[in-house]
């Protein structure tokens, strides 16, 4: 049986790296408020980098600014191909923690038949709508931007077969689940590898807040309101679990220990011990807390008799090259769900 005892103090552990990772952040400039919907969403721009890449530059209504959307083509476009689209995690995608940069999407997507679509934006945001504008972050729109704006545009512009999946790391992992529940009929498979599945709890408000304000500097009460507000409980993955039901889920987190990537053969880690060190403290940490969390929603989900893949990892840390591992996992499960 799961010890919630052990969980919070995995959390509150957490807490103490609450600076260091509050170091690592990136300036976010605040982008111009719009009243939502104030201009319709619209593609602008198509960059062609290859046969199989490209970029889409989309502007937003809801935010009144523009989105760089990466896009994976098809092996093979002779017909219409169904869309996986992946979420980055607290960066957003803007620094140098990304699935381009950090993974084989190029190599691991060579011989399939789906649309890769990743967003850039959306750090510490939670890929959610706010209430209020923020002073660092503006006023973020992402569950309309994703939800409703960009999949018609996508659609559209790379003739798709309608039929998408969702997936995303660490707090885009939360996202991905809150999103499906957001638009039950939009994905019809979600992967949330390394998230802490819960925002109304203490634990859950907790990891929030590291995230949100700890790194990203913002207010935690401009997206959802104070900590009573019910707009915490709205998006909370684990409350609103009976409305995963129907879908493809894979879900999956380590125990925090150190495990095959903890390894300075680790290219990611470029040779450097202290990254290394990094990786197994702070990143074991962390990754303690979203198994913490991740074993709430599988007691969740079993209770619910709603099916679902769940991967314990024995060992792992809160990193990419699991995350990887993670993608390559799922994908047999996606791939079925969304009908290749």
């Amino acid at each position: 049986m799961f010890d919630f005892r052990k969980s919070a103090r995995r959390l509150t552990a957490a807490t103490i790296v609450t600076s260091a990772l509050a170091a690592t952040a990136f300036a976010t400039a605040a982008p111009a408020v719009a009243e939502p919907g104030a201009e319709p969403a619209s593609l602008e721009q198509t960059e062609v980098l290859s046969d199989r890449r490209l970029n889409l530059y989309v502007y937003s209504g809801a935010m009144d600014r523009m989105i760089k959307v990466q896009v994976i083509k098809p092996a093979d476009t002779s017909a219409p191909r169904p869309v996986l689209y992946l979420l980055n995690g607290a960066g957003g995608g803007m620094d140098g923690a990304n699935w381009d940069s950090q993974t084989d999407l190029d190599g691991f997507f060579a011989d399939k038949n789906v649309n890769v679509v990743i967003p850039n934006g959306g750090a510490f945001s939670y890929y959610t709508d706010w209430q209020q504008p923020d002073p660092v972050l503006g006023r973020p729109m992402w569950t309309t931007f994703l939800t409703q704006e960009l999949p018609p545009i996508v659609d559209a512009a790379l003739g798709t077969t309608g039929v998408n999946a969702i997936a995303g790391v660490s707090m885009a992992g939360s996202s991905a689940l809150a999103l499906a529940q957001a638009a039950p009929d939009l994905y019809r498979a979600v992967g949330a590898y390394s998230g802490c599945a819960e925002t109304s709890t203490p634990i859950g408000r907790q990891f929030v807040r590291l995230v949100v304000e700890g790194r990203g500097r913002a207010n935690t009460a401009n997206m959802w309101g104070p900590g009573d507000d019910p707009a915490w409980a709205a998006a909370d993955p684990f409350v609103n679990a009976e409305k995963l039901r129907g879908k493809h889920l894979y879900i999956s987190s380590g125990t925090g220990l150190p495990g095959i990537h903890e390894t300075l053969e680790n290219e990611r880690l470029k040779d450097n011990p202290m990254m290394l060190a990094n990786q197994a403290v702070t990143g074991g940490i962390i990754e303690a807390a979203t198994f913490g969390c991740t074993q709430h929603l599988a007691m969740r989900l079993g209770e619910l008799q709603i099916p679902a893949t769940f991967d314990f990892r024995p060992t792992g840390t809160h990193s990419w090259g699991y995350w990887e591992d993670d993608l390559h996992n799922s994908w047999p499960g996606f791939a079925t769900a969304i009908g290749l």
